[in-house]
Order: C-alpha cells, then sequence, then structure tokens
C-alpha cells in the first residue's frame, strides 16, 4: 500500500491516538446495538459509520439462501459497489483481520473503499463496505470499522438467536391452541388466536370445547398469567387438567372449584383466569362460571351485543374457591362470544370503558359465526393489541323440522 492512499503502516501516534480509538469505541458502543432487532441494528452501524468516517455506507446481509442482500445505504449511494461486491477476500496486515480495500476513479476523483466483514464468534453475517473520496483510510478509522462491525455482528447474533426462541414458543403457543377439540353437532364454533405484535413473547392464553353428555358441550376460554415459555407450559397443564375434571360431567362452577383444588397444590403453577360456559342448545340454556375473568358477550339477530353479568371468583390456583354458576337462555339467532382481555384492554383505559367498545359494536345482520369473529377482531383492532388474544365463539344450530 502506498503512502498517498492515506494508511500510515507506522506507529499509532502514541497517547493521543490511544486516546481517539478509545474514544470512536466508546461511541460505537453506546450507539450501535441498542436493541435486539436485527434491522435497528444494522442501521444503527451505517448511520454511525457514515456520520464518522466515510461518504457512503452499505450493508450486506448473507441470506439463507446463499446471496447477498443490501439492507441499508448511507450517503451517496451512487459510490458503492453491487451488494456482494466488496465482500472481503483478503487478509491485511492489520491484526490479521479480514479486509478488502481498494482504489477507483469515479467522475476524476480518486475514491476510496474497505469493505469489512459483520464476523462474530466464528459466525459470518455479511459485510459492510464504506467508501471515501480523496483520500484513503487510516489505520486508526481501519481499526474503528473493524470494531463496529464486529460489535454489530455480535448483536445481529443475539437478535437472531432471540428471533429463534421467539419463533420456537410461538410455534409451541399455536399448536396448544390449535383448533379446540370439536363440539357436538349441534353447535358452530370459531376461534383465533393472535400473538401480540410481530416480536413479542407468547403468553399462556388458551381456548377449549369438551363435548360432554346429552348433546352438550362445555366452551373454555382462559388465561396464565406472565408470558414465554413457562406460561404457556403451565397453560398445557391447565387445559389437560381441565379435560379430566370436565370429564366428570360437574357443572361449571364445580368443575373450577375442583380445578383450583388441584393447581392450588402445586405451588410453582401461575395463577389464571377461566370462564367456562356449558350450553345445552337441545334446552337452549347456557350456565356461566368465571374465576377472574372479562365477561362474555352475546350477540344478536340484530347485530347488537350485551354483556352477560357472571358472578366473578378468584383466579385459579388460590385455592380460595367460592365460584358460583349463573343461566341464561340461548337461541340460534344469538352467538356467544368469549375471549381472552388483549382483545378489548388498552393500557391507560378503564377496563369498563373497554368493554363498552366491545358492547357498542353492531355487527352485520346474519353473519356467519367465522364472519363474526372476524368482524369482532377487525372492529376491536385486535391484530395490533398490546397482549395476546384468544377468542372463541358459538352458535347453536337450527335444528331441522321433525319429517
Amino acid at each position: 500500500m502506498s503512502e498517498h492512499d492515506g494508511r500510515s503502516r507506522g506507529p499509532t501516534g502514541g497517547h493521543e491516538a490511544l486516546l481517539a480509538r478509545l474514544r470512536a469505541m466508546e461511541a460505537a458502543a453506546e450507539q450501535v446495538g441498542t436493541s435486539l432487532d436485527e434491522a435497528t441494528t444494522c442501521e444503527e452501524l451505517a448511520g454511525f459509520l457514515f456520520r464518522t468516517l466515510c461518504d457512503a455506507l452499505g450493508v450486506d446481509l448473507w441470506t439463507d439462501g446463499g446471496g447477498w442482500s443490501r439492507v441499508v445505504v448511507a450517503g451517496a449511494a451512487g459510490l458503492l459497489p453491487a451488494a456482494g461486491d466488496g465482500a472481503p477476500s483478503v487478509r491485511a496486515v492489520d491484526g490479521g483481520h479480514p479486509l478488502s480495500e481498494w482504489a477507483v476513479l469515479a467522475g476524476g476523483v480518486r475514491v476510496h473503499a474497505v469493505s469489512v466483514p459483520l464476523l462474530a464468534r466464528d459466525r459470518f453475517y455479511g459485510a459492510v463496505v464504506a467508501v471515501r473520496a480523496g483520500r484513503g483510510f487510516s489505520d486508526h478509522e481501519a481499526a474503528t470499522i473493524h470494531f463496529a462491525a464486529r460489535l454489530a455482528a455480535v448483536h445481529l447474533g443475539h437478535a437472531r438467536q432471540l428471533a429463534a426462541s421467539e419463533d420456537t414458543m410461538l410455534h409451541l403457543q399455536r399448536a396448544l391452541v390449535a383448533e379446540p377439540v370439536r363440539p357436538h353437532p349441534n353447535l358452530e364454533t370459531a376461534s383465533r388466536y393472535l400473538p401480540a405484535g410481530h416480536r413479542a413473547l407468547v403468553g399462556g392464553d388458551w381456548f377449549e370445547t369438551v363435548r360432554l353428555h346429552f348433546g352438550r358441550t362445555l366452551l373454555v376460554v382462559g388465561d396464565v398469567m406472565g408470558h414465554g415459555l413457562d406460561a404457556a407450559v403451565d397453560m398445557n397443564a391447565y387445559r389437560s387438567t381441565l379435560r379430566d375434571v370436565a370429564s366428570t360431567d360437574l357443572a361449571p362452577h364445580r368443575v373450577l372449584r375442583q380445578l383450583d383444588a388441584l393447581v392450588a397444590e402445586d405451588p410453582a403453577r401461575r395463577p389464571a383466569t377461566c370462564l367456562l360456559v356449558r350450553i345445552d342448545p337441545a334446552r337452549g340454556v347456557a350456565m356461566f362460571a368465571s374465576a377472574g375473568h372479562l365477561p362474555p358477550a352475546v350477540f344478536g339477530a340484530d347485530g347488537s351485543a350485551a354483556l352477560i353479568d357472571v358472578p366473578v371468583g378468584p383466579p385459579l390456583g388460590t385455592g380460595v374457591g367460592g365460584y358460583e354458576a349463573v343461566t341464561r337462555g340461548i337461541t340460534p339467532q344469538e352467538t356467544l362470544l368469549m375471549f381472552t382481555d388483549g382483545l378489548v384492554e388498552r393500557r391507560g383505559e378503564d377496563i369498563d370503558v373497554s368493554l363498552a367498545r366491545l358492547a357498542g359494536l353492531r355487527l352485520p345482520v346474519g353473519a356467519g359465526v367465522e364472519a363474526l369473529v372476524d368482524a369482532v377482531v377487525a372492529g376491536l383492532d385486535a391484530r395490533h393489541a398490546e397482549d395476546d388474544v384468544a377468542v372463541l365463539a358459538a352458535r347453536p344450530r337450527r335444528r331441522p323440522p321433525p319429517p
């Protein structure tokens, strides 16, 4: 490398050069990797290097498909080579770091470029390409680029590990809250599970249907407190235990008493809210019982909604018991809607206001159960909710007229 390329191969300049390099490293540590988000990390890397060292910068990631993708550009994009063209292929003498450096004429101006890999813990994520007109990059500047790139690569690794963990938990949650057991054919149901946000940890929301004797069906919606894999595991335990207790054909409030007593024996189990509704379409009645859960709603034939006043007992797992039941009629013209709090709750808002928003919905007359659930989800903007959302709707089927 010739002297006019701007790189000094001699001593770093002593104490002042060392302080300058330390200040650059501190600035990089503060500005790069402020979140566990891959796109944000790439943007922070580009912003930091562009503001301090170069006229143009590109961040190229190596994709799973075996190709290059330029995810961030800062500055004069026309000065940058195509994505992947500047990938490091040789090693410089600077500490053995992979480095590609070259100079070309662009519009009569000598343009210097340096490419450094995004490499950490022997994992290769891509490369960062920095371009500057007029003069090359000094040893101090090259070291700053190397440090920032290595720092960004470490955060990219953390972001991808987190994404993989969240993806595993999300698949587990979806498997656990997959379509519930089919109810009796005299009951039409529809359900939805919506995780909160793209990167949110999954929670313990769940729903279930249990076929009982004499054409009756027990409908269940529950919410284990907390998020993450532990909440999902506890949710599955609640679901399994409830199936066993419900098979004894007890009334809903007695099912809750049994479930609460069983769960209270395990101090490691997280508390949970739960709403049970036993529907008997042949008699046209429904029996409700709640363990700390929000009340259900019933949509009439005209599309209007009304909240059902259900006595609320303590959450499951306290061992206190004290659950009561209430019974009301239900017709094939009505649709029962059960849900977890993520459907209605909004941060900083009183729960009565949230429930009133649901009760104020007016849905299309004659909508099927699936369409009704979609309309509720859209009307309450549940796909942008701050918490996970589980919804279960049910409507008695009309009995065919006698021959």
